[in-house]
């Protein structure tokens, strides 16, 4: 072989190596991987829920990497944030007990770090006992009839399979971004009690469940969101519900 062939093979080698490269960074998983994307982790637990639509939905989730933490013993996640490297936590368990040393950890993680917090639909009744964690959510559903503040309050009511209409209240906050007004078919919650300081975003004028649907707030450095909505697959597929999810998951993050 003369050395100009070696030399035009050789240019044909590198054209075709740059080429596979480019194609790979290419790929239908750049909107996962590329620099803007966020990275969440989905925590479950103590709650029953539909697992394949669930995190299908969080596969089709554009710019959106995700781990999905099941837990245990209810919240060993904060027993050790010495190596934490997520930007959201997205809350999607129901859990009754959590220690000293990792209720710490845990407002660390929001005072110091400031890592986002996504707060859905049944993680509204975690932690019954710990009344930071109210704080940091803005609202409890109580698990049993009891007193707040001196008043009688009633436990949670809840009623599945709802066409539920939601209303956007904050039509320029960055959560209801491409938001209109939606129909839903979910399952609503009743006596739940809100803070005054939440920022909604959506309402809705079902009778079995309380206004205010979805809100955002801020505790420590953290930016906090919290969705009532997302019980089954009729909500992990509603169109609208994966953009407030998403959305939500976003502007937690710091990210537009």
């Amino acid at each position: 072989m003369t050395t100009e062939k070696l030399i035009n093979r050789t240019k044909i080698l590198v054209v075709l190596i740059i080429s596979a490269i480019l194609l790979s960074g290419c790929s239908g998983g750049l909107g996962k991987t590329g620099p803007k994307s966020v990275t969440a982790v989905v925590v479950t637990g103590g709650h029953d829920y539909e697992k394949e639509p669930f995190f299908k939905m969080f596969d089709e989730l554009n710019g959106i990497n995700y781990v999905n933490f099941d837990l245990k013993d209810e919240s060993e996640i904060f027993e050790n944030i010495g190596n934490w490297n997520y930007d959201v936590i997205v809350l999607y368990n129901m859990s009754l007990k959590i220690s000293d040393k990792r209720k710490e950890n845990f407002l660390n993680l929001l005072n110091k770090k400031g890592v986002g917090i996504v707060a859905l639909h049944h993680s509204i009744a975690n932690f019954q006992d710990w009344p930071e964690y109210r704080k940091i959510i803005g609202a409890k559903y109580f698990l049993d009839d009891g007193v707040d503040n001196g008043k009688p309050v009633k436990r949670g009511a809840y009623k599945e399979g709802v066409n539920i209409n939601v209303f956007v209240a904050g039509k320029k906050h960055p959560v209801t971004k491409d938001l209109k007004d939606f129909s839903i078919i979910d399952e609503t919650y009743k006596n739940y009690l809100v803070e005054p300081d939440n920022k909604v975003l959506l309402t809705t004028d079902s009778p079995d469940n309380e206004k205010s649907i979805c809100w955002v707030r801020s505790f420590g450095k953290s930016k906090v969101c919290y969705i009532q909505l997302g019980h089954g697959k009729t909500a992990y597929e509603n169109t609208d519900f994966r953009t407030l999810l998403s959305n939500a998951i976003r502007w937690t993050a710091g990210k537009k």
